[in-house]
């Protein structure tokens, strides 16, 4: 996409949307610019961090190597030791008194001299070839047998030398384990073994300096991925696993959704590793502080550039949006100009937007008054010519002449059809009102039925069901007898059958509801739609469905009206919909 089309597209957006995208462009850049100049400063101090960290721990690794070496020493002078290895042999050829109290003292006596209890030895057990126990120092354990065979099992592997057995679930302390050989003349033959239980803990504690934390771990681990110390850890052994691959000494891994800092030494007295494992989010509280302070005022900032953007653009699109407001209310037909009280109309040019637009309505209105004045005049000029089609002062004249040649002919039927067509001729002559009661209408209905029920016999059938208390209500004239007309028309002549009209009112709410209903054929939905839109020309006496609608939304409103139900082979349900009105001498 090209700068012409998005330019186009910003010159085609809402003022206060232009602010705000002027805004938030403006506030990004400077977000960017100050956050890459922050990311190079942390960068930097977090790796000055972590080699401090790395650093801390080889100073603490160097000091606990030391005192490892000295238990090496120890050990060795303890096993080399003369008296020692007299005694040993002397057992080994069973020259020995084995009950001998005097001798098992000074062998332990001897232990003790030799350093047994050095501050970070928690016991020194030697075992003779027959796996008798002498054991010295501060927490002595007596070992079991799996124990005891592991120990023998490592020191046969180290050849002399000394071995690191790891804590198993038989101890779990870190023993540093010898045999011991006859020195005497080199003949190097077997006189049992010497095993130095460390204590790891207090070792830790007093060289790890900066790292003796609640939530640090001080892990020791071989080169085959063993433990040393301590005996347990919750940790992925993976991530540990890798830490050879990373030549700079520490390593930032994610564990149990916690960051941890790891930092690691190989020894170079043994195949050891030593680590350091520390939640990283403790340690670098400073560097976190830095970074939210950091966030907190990019966001601060942020809030305060959308608050002036909203503030402004505000005074600037408030005015258009109220004129909008006012443009929707026209469309939905209120043509009425409304000011609010608060509104300061200004001298720019959304002010003179606003003074143009209230001219323009008060024409509209002017417009509209005069046209629906016009419009009544001519509906009523309409109704009117309908209703003077014909003289009717001749026809009635006629039919009564007819009806007393029929009564003098004895032809009741005749006589009394010509009596309700002279009553609705009468009806034409005599009332001029456009509204009538709906006992009146009832009485013109029920001479129209006459004049049917004449003419169609047992196939017609009706049925009025109306409250006295409805009669005295005020309704069009003329409005309910089209609909019965239609009735018969659209109903009653397709059919074979006898048709049943029933004409009924209730109330509904403060409504009247006036329905014919009939059983006749039906319609299909669409010429119901077409019926109550006015397209349908009507049969009988011209008076529709669309006209009836219009008279009555011009005397009550929109509100009011009608509504037809109809389905094919179900019949028909017409429904006139007026409000509830009674005369003050009818009450």
């Amino acid at each position: 996409m090209g700068w012409g089309r998005l330019a186009s597209i910003f010159s085609g957006l809402k003022i206060k949307y232009k602010i705000f995208i002027l805004i938030a462009v403006l506030m990004a850049s400077v977000i960017v610019i100050t956050n890459i100049v922050h990311r190079f400063a942390f960068v930097a101090y977090d790796e000055l961090m972590h080699e401090q960290s790395s650093q801390a721990l080889s100073i603490s690794s160097l000091g606990m190597e030391s005192e490892l070496k000295k238990i090496a020493a120890l050990s060795y002078t303890v096993v080399t030791d003369p008296d020692i290895q007299d005694y040993l042999w002397d057992i080994r050829n069973e020259k020995a008194d084995y009950d001998n109290y005097v001798m098992f003292t000074k062998v332990r006596q001897r232990m003790v001299d030799l350093g047994a209890l050095d501050k970070y030895v928690l016991s020194l057990q030697l075992y003779d070839v027959n796996d008798k126990e002498y054991s010295v120092g501060s927490r002595p354990l007596t070992l079991n047998e799996h124990r005891l065979e592991r120990l023998k099992h490592d020191s046969g592997e180290a050849l002399g030398g000394i071995a690191w057995t790891i804590p198993d679930e038989h101890d779990r302390v870190l023993t540093a384990v010898r045999s011991i050989r006859r020195f005497h003349n080199l003949s190097l033959e077997e006189l049992g073994i010497l095993a130095v239980r460390i204590d790891v803990n207090r070792l830790f504690s007093d060289y790890a300096s900066g790292l003796d934390r609640e939530d640090a771990q001080f892990i020791i681990m071989n080169s085959e991925q063993e433990i040393i110390y301590p005996d347990k850890i919750d940790f992925d052994m993976q991530a540990l696993s890798d830490l050879q691959n990373y030549e700079q000494g520490y390593k930032i891994v994610q564990d149990h959704d916690r960051a941890y800092f790891i930092s690691h030494r190989s020894s170079v007295y043994t195949d050891w590793t030593y680590i350091t494992l520390m939640p990283y989010d403790e340690i670098f509280q400073r560097t976190v502080k830095a970074k939210n302070i950091v966030l907190i005022v990019y966001v601060a900032l942020f809030l305060t550039a959308v608050l002036v953007a909203f503030q402004l653009s505000r005074r600037i699109t408030d005015p258009l949006e109220k004129l909008t407001i006012k443009m929707r209310r026209v469309q939905l037909g209120n043509f009425d100009y409304q000011e609010d009280d608060t509104t300061v109309i200004t001298m720019d040019e959304v002010g003179q937007i606003q003074r143009h637009f209230r001219i323009m309505l008060e024409r509209i209105n002017e417009l509209i008054q005069e046209n629906y004045v016009k419009q009544l005049v001519i509906k009523d000029t309409q109704f009117k010519a309908l209703q003077a089609q014909i003289n009717p002062h001749f026809l009635y004249n006629t039919l009564e002449s007819i009806n007393w040649m029929a009564k003098m002919s004895q032809q009741s039927r005749i006589s009394q059809m010509v009596e309700s067509l002279g009553f609705l001729l009468r009806l034409s002559i005599n009332e001029k009102e456009p509204v009538i009661t709906l006992e009146r209408e009832l009485e013109i209905i029920n001479h129209y039925l006459v004049i049917q029920k004449l003419r169609f016999e047992e196939r017609l059938e009706y049925e009025v069901d109306v409250s006295d208390s409805l009669r005295a209500c005020m309704i069009p004239k003329l409005s309910v007898q089209p609909i019965v007309e239609n009735a018969i028309h659209y109903g009653l002549e397709p059919m074979i059958e006898p048709c049943r009209i029933k004409i009924f009112a209730e109330m509904v709410d403060d409504q009247v509801h006036i329905t014919v209903e009939d059983n006749g054929a039906g319609m299909t939905a669409e010429y119901v739609e077409q019926l109550e839109k006015g397209d349908v020309q009507p049969k009988g006496t011209g008076l529709g469905i669309g006209n009836i609608k219009e008279r009555i939304n011009m005397l009550y409103g929109d509100q009011y009206g009608l509504s037809i139900k109809s389905k094919i082979g179900e019949g028909t349900s017409v429904t006139l919909i007026l409000p509830y009105i009674v005369r003050d001498e009818d009450v």
